[in-house]
């Protein structure tokens, strides 16, 4: 009976619009998680049903040196099927059209899992291929053959090698995600490296040993090599193939759910203001109830019963429109998610149920607590009202509902706690900020008619509910010019900082019997470029400590730099660009050191420490004696460390270079690969064109989920205003009882809703500025120029969204008649 009784009520209050409100905000807030979810969960999926697809085997070895021949031995001698791939980057002509490319070699048994895919032209129907390229022949991916204007069988230089391209690649195992690849696939035989002389000495190659077979066989192997790896060296396995995919993914994750919290915050808000509403509009109806014999147990059962089918109801259709949303965001991430994801689960559903349960639990119910005990004498003294108390704790609960929520949505304790006192410290300051301009607007209602004076009068008078608009508009207003207006602007800035002759081409790979035939071959050209020598090391120790990536065990960047090898170079001077931040240049003593400053801060090393470098099997010690800050926006060759002539001289080393190619000047790239095939020139204007569209693709999905923050504030605005409803009805009523007109109280709503509009809009324009320009002056080193033209706009035009939007939902109130609304109350 009670179940029905319920039922009956929240039909009644739907269609009365009582709880229309509530059941937007709990819908914005479900769909915003769900959306998500659905992409995350579509991407783990991914992660696991490709697993072995992702490393075209059962385990793999990646190393950057060439793998033992013991490790393949042992491999075979249990029984597990072999084979080596490598990948470099290289360039690669054709027709006297020049391209940077990964090359990746692999042996005729590629791949031992997963699939490998062939068209024979670009859109043409693919198949499934038994083994990669024969030797003699090369095979590219639709870009590369896009790139170079290439047909089938056209021939390609590949160093000192003439191939045909034997078809499209369309398909291969762990290129499922195209996250990182800037240049596009040349897929070779390994047979055919030696001759085309591209490896030489410096060129970084990633080295892989891919196996196969039982499990019992590889696990064995497995405990057999992990005593034996050096460094450098790593095992790959199902459970963590490709972890520099799943790591940013996870990251991004992270982040996006965290983002979609903002949402839930605001959505809280509006959940909060409308469940109060509904309680103040239904105090008499209970007390009369409670006066017919219903305890506050029934009274309580009733509404919790009631709200608890309207959120399955408005989960339902969040999920139903975050489901339809989250295409969005595997429309804009289209570029980075390349492979076919699969249909998510049922794990999104559960998401966003637990977050209208939060809502609805946290922000819901303790008006209902406060409904349920209104007193009976309320039907003589519309006075009394409900106790307070119980709604401070309820909110209270429902605060630590939300904090439970994001540091669930961080993945980490740490990260969420701060995540926390991020989300609290932005809001307060947001709200103070928007308290105080408000509280200035107020005291600018001089000199101006009726309607002037008395908006600003009203936005005063009701400061705390005109905070809250402001703020909750305001917070996602600024996300999206942040993510808009000012990453244009920051970009912008960097742009004009960069020198217009800035190098705009790396040479590397080039051998020391090149040198000289280089720098000739390029002053010819009139190139002006400095070839700097490049020698390969590994830190070995600090201060006779032996140095590893279990010394930085929260350190992300820390752990990558002490497992690569770094890149060293000598010379007699400061070179331009750099800077001595402590200590001195090189006096001409033996075994001295200049690191760069950063690198110094990040693995703990200080001016006179005492450095072991493994450079070719040989240990180098060298001492600190100066810390350089590098210019790494002016785009020339630098060096973490360097050292001066004489330590690092006898050490095998390549040479590398960087110069200004002007638009004329490019096809002398093309020409230059042709003289010398083994170097790799690489375009960084195409690096930087293929990083923007990356973050590209990651803003426009991080604006889709924006977009619900800014939905939520405006359902918070609304709320805002029909929690004032009433109130602002009796108002209205006095005021036209004194002789106010009908027009004159207009143009003072008016003059309210644009100004709460005006000052978020402002506020948030303001706020996205200054956020910009820390970040440009802090992290990126740029000095953009402020212009006051993005928040003059930004609050003129939030100021008409907002008066329009108000103006629909309080228009009504001048349609009361002034008896009507006197005899109501307030």
């Amino acid at each position: 009976m009670m179940l029905g009784l319920a039922w009956r009520m929240l039909k009644r209050e739907l269609r009365a619009g009582e709880l229309r409100l509530l059941f937007v905000a709990l819908c914005i807030a479900v769909a915003a998680v769900s959306a998500v979810g659905f992409l995350a969960d579509r991407v783990g999926r991914t992660l696991e049903l490709e697993a072995r697809q992702m490393l075209g085997a059962d385990l793999v070895l990646v190393a950057d040196q060439p793998i033992d021949d013991a490790f393949v031995g042992e491999a075979q001698a249990r029984g597990l099927r072999a084979v080596r791939t490598l990948v470099f980057p290289s360039m690669v002509f054709a027709d006297g059209r020049a391209q940077l490319v990964e090359i990746k070699a692999v042996g005729s048994a590629y791949p031992l899992r997963g699939q490998l895919r062939l068209a024979a032209q670009v859109d043409g129907a693919d198949q499934a291929v038994a083994g990669g390229p024969s030797a003699g022949s090369v095979w590219g991916d639709a870009r590369l053959f896009g790139l170079l204007a290439l047909t089938p069988g056209a021939k390609v230089g590949v160093g000192e090698l003439q191939l045909p391209a034997a078809g499209v690649l369309t398909q291969e195992p762990d290129r499922s995600f195209n996250l990182f690849s800037v240049a596009p696939r040349l897929m070779m035989h390994i047979d055919d490296v030696p001759a085309s002389g591209l490896i030489q000495f410096g060129a970084r190659v990633r080295y892989r040993l891919l196996l196969a077979g039982s499990e019992p066989a590889l696990a064995g192997w497995r405990e057999w090599a992990e005593s034996r790896l050096d460094r450098g060296q790593r095992l790959e396995g199902i459970a963590d193939a490709r972890p520099e995919v799943r790591n940013a993914l996870d990251k991004a994750q992270r982040f996006l759910g965290l983002a979609t919290l903002l949402t839930v915050i605001l959505s809280a808000i509006a959940v909060a203001l409308a469940a109060r509403r509904y309680m103040q509009r239904h105090l008499d109806a209970c007390a009369v109830l409670r006066c017919l014999g219903t305890t506050q147990g029934g009274l309580l059962r009733l509404h919790v019963l009631g709200f608890l089918m309207m959120t399955l109801l408005a989960t339902l259709l969040g999920v139903l429109l975050g489901f339809a949303a989250h295409f969005a965001l595997v429309s804009a991430m289209s570029g980075l998610l390349g492979a076919q994801l699969p249909m998510p689960g049922s794990g999104p559903v559960l998401e966003g149920l637990l977050v209208a349960a939060v809502l609805l639990f946290g922000f819901a119910v303790p008006p209902l607590l406060q409904l349920a005990r209104v007193p009976t004498l309320r039907v003589l003294r519309r006075e009394l009202g409900p106790p307070a108390p119980l709604a401070v704790i309820g909110y209270l609960f429902g605060f630590l509902l939300l904090a439970v929520l994001i540091v669930r949505a961080a993945g980490d304790l740490r990260l969420g706690l701060l995540a926390v006192g991020g989300f609290v410290g932005a809001l307060a300051l947001f709200w103070g900020i928007a308290w105080l301009a408000v509280g200035l607007a107020g005291r600018l209602r001089g000199g101006a008619g009726f309607g002037w004076r008395q908006g600003l009068a009203t936005l005063a008078r009701h400061g705390a509910a005109n905070t809250l608009k402001v703020v909750a508009l305001g917070i996602g207003l600024m996300a999206l010019l942040l993510l808009g207006v000012t990453r244009l602007e920051l970009v912008e800035a960097w742009q004009k900082s960069v020198p217009a002759d800035a190098p705009n081409r790396f040479v590397i790979n080039i051998q020391q019997d090149q040198r000289q035939a280089v720098a000739d071959w390029l002053a010819g050209q009139g190139i002006a470029a400095e070839l700097a020598p490049m020698v390969r090391a590994r830190l070995l120790s600090v201060n006779e400590r032996p140095i590893s990536a279990a010394d930085f065990p929260e350190d992300d960047r820390a752990q990558r730099l002490i497992e690569r090898e770094f890149n060293l170079s000598w010379r007699a001077d400061l070179p331009t660009g750099n800077e001595l931040v402590s200590g001195r240049w090189f006096s001409g003593k033996a075994g001295e050191a200049s690191v760069e400053a950063g690198l110094a801060k990040t693995l703990g090393i200080a001016l006179g420490d005492r450095l072991v470098f493994s450079v070719a099997g040989v240990e180098k010690p060298v001492a600190v004696t100066s810390l350089r800050k590098l210019d790494w926006d002016s785009m020339r060759v630098n060096f973490f460390v360097l050292t001066p002539p004489g330590v690092l001289e006898d050490a095998p080393a390549s040479y590398i270079t960087s110069f200004h190619l002007s638009a004329a000047q490019r096809p002398a790239a093309a020409r230059l690969v042709e003289e010398f095939p083994n170097l790799t020139v690489i375009d960084i204007d195409a690096i930087l064109a293929q990083i923007q569209s990356v973050v590209g693709q990651v803003v426009a999905a991080v604006q889709v989920v924006f977009l619900f923050t800014l939905t939520a504030g405006a359902v918070v605005l609304y709320a805002a205003l029909l929690s004032a409803i009433d109130e602002r009805r009796f108002e209205l009523a006095v005021m036209r009882a004194l002789g106010a007109r009908r027009d004159q109280l207009r143009a003072a709503m008016l003059v309210e809703l644009a100004a709460v509009g005006a000052l978020a809009g402002l506020i948030a324009a303001v706020g996205a500025a200054v956020v910009g320009q820390l970040l440009a002056r802090q992290v990126f080193q740029l000095d953009p120029v402020f212009s006051w033209t993005s928040p003059l706009l930004a609050a003129v035009l939030c100021a008409l969204a907002t008066t329009l939007a108000g103006w629909l939902g309080m228009r009504r109130l001048l349609a009361v008649p002034p008896l009507a609304a006197l005899r109501q109350g307030a």
